[in-house]
Order: structure tokens, then C-alpha cells, then sequence
């Protein structure tokens, strides 16, 4: 939470550019836009990314 506010506050008292801004911005409604998706409509299986059990080797 520290770093967040911090970042918030550097943003506040030296503003970045504005195509700098409108990339932050977009980064964040994809970011937003993933996780809507992803709670309300949910992913088909290929889209998965569930861990696979990585087989063990054989000890000597």
C-alpha cells in the first residue's frame, strides 16, 4: 500500500506527459477489461492456463 501511495504522490507533484498518460490509461482498461472477461464471462478451455504436473525424474 506504502509503494502505491508513493507512486500516486510522484504522479501528483511531477505529472507525466500526455502520451505517457494515455498509455498508462490504456494499460489499465485492458488490465480492468481482462478481468471482466475473465468474471463474467469466463475463458474457453484451450485458453486455459492451468499448471501441468511436470513428470518426476527417476532417482538413481
Amino acid at each position: 500500500m506504502d509503494r502505491l501511495l508513493f507512486f500516486m504522490w510522484r504522479l501528483w507533484r511531477n505529472p507525466p506527459s500526455r502520451r505517457k498518460l494515455v498509455v498508462m490509461l490504456v494499460a489499465l482498461a485492458l488490465a480492468i477489461g481482462l478481468v471482466l472477461v475473465e468474471r463474467y464471462v469466463g475463458w474457453p478451455d484451450w485458453m486455459r492456463a492451468e499448471r501441468v504436473p511436470r513428470p518426476r525424474l527417476p532417482s538413481l
